[in-house]
């Protein structure tokens, strides 16, 4: 159909619905030649007569209603896209709060958050820092960054990359002993890995968080697995790929599906999950 068509079509829509040529003109807040000639111009196009002309006014014969629908769901895409526009050039304003593991809160959300703040002033932005699997409800978050193996029934979300794991010793040696993982961790990808692997006697420190299991590494106290963006990088550690095999768990970022809509939300979630993306070859331990 030729593009003209597609704004002769809030045309035809306002005859129809109105059935007169003046009645579309009030509506359309123009006059009753432009409507004529709008009209005219479109069936000349489609080579079809849509409209009957009575002395009631202009009918649609039934064979020629589809045609009204089809204009009345042009008219309801058309208004969303608007809609969207208007909301893309709306300033990014307001609150948002982010949870995440420990990992992420310290090493990964900080700098996106830093560059949220600069292409957006007016946002201000709350991170709470968890390794628990939390009811989104119940602490008043907004979006989640989390490694899981699959989102909860009640969040909605979208794969961005995959979090690396990797075995990690004191690169001055170091008890040859693991640390295992507690609290909500010991249900994590490692913790599981940990628990299948290795025997209780061999495990000889814990902690609930990766970033305290880097600090006893270095400190040589023993063995640990570890997210990679925590263990590259960082001198005092070496990894021990004879030890373990490399592990990976896929990252999300979510919202509670009762908040998923909300505009400002849902801009929020797409610049961190782009963000993420970018960083996926280092989330992995690929590059």
């Amino acid at each position: 159909m030729h593009r003209d068509n597609w704004d002769d079509l809030r045309f035809v829509l306002a005859v129809a619905e109105t059935g007169s040529v003046s009645g579309a003109a009030r509506r359309l807040g123009v006059n009753h030649a432009t409507v004529l000639r709008r009209i005219a111009g479109f069936e000349e196009r489609a080579g079809v007569a849509l409209f009957d002309k009575t002395a009631r006014g202009y009918d649609v014969p039934t064979d020629k209603r589809r045609v009204v629908e089809a204009a009345r769901e042009v008219a309801a895409a058309m208004q969303a896209v608007d809609r969207a526009l208007r909301g893309a050039k709306a300033p990014l304003s307001g609150e948002v709060r982010v949870t995440s593991t420990d990992t992420f809160c310290q090493v990964i959300l900080p700098p996106i958050v830093a560059d949220l703040r600069r292409e957006a002033p007016e946002l201000r932005i709350e991170i709470l820092c968890t390794n628990a699997h939390v009811d989104l409800a119940r602490i008043q978050a907004d979006i989640a960054v989390r490694p899981a193996v699959e989102l909860p029934e009640d969040l909605v979300g979208e794969f961005v990359a995959r979090l690396g794991f990797r075995a990690y010793g004191a690169t001055d040696g170091g008890a040859d002993t693991w640390l295992g993982l507690s609290g909500p961790l010991s249900r994590s990808m490692p913790g599981r890995w940990i628990e299948a692997n290795v025997q209780p006697r061999n495990i000889t420190g814990k902690a609930d968080s990766f970033v305290i299991l880097r600090e006893m590494v270095a400190a040589g106290l023993g063995i640990a697995i570890l997210p990679v963006v925590l263990g590259e990088g960082d001198a005092r550690l070496r990894a021990r790929t004879d030890l373990a095999p490399d592990l990976s768990v896929p990252v999300w970022v979510a919202s509670h599906v009762d908040l998923a809509g909300v505009p400002r939300l849902a801009q929020v979630r797409a610049r961190i999950a782009r963000a993420l993306r970018e960083q996926a070859g280092r989330l992995q331990g690929t590059v």
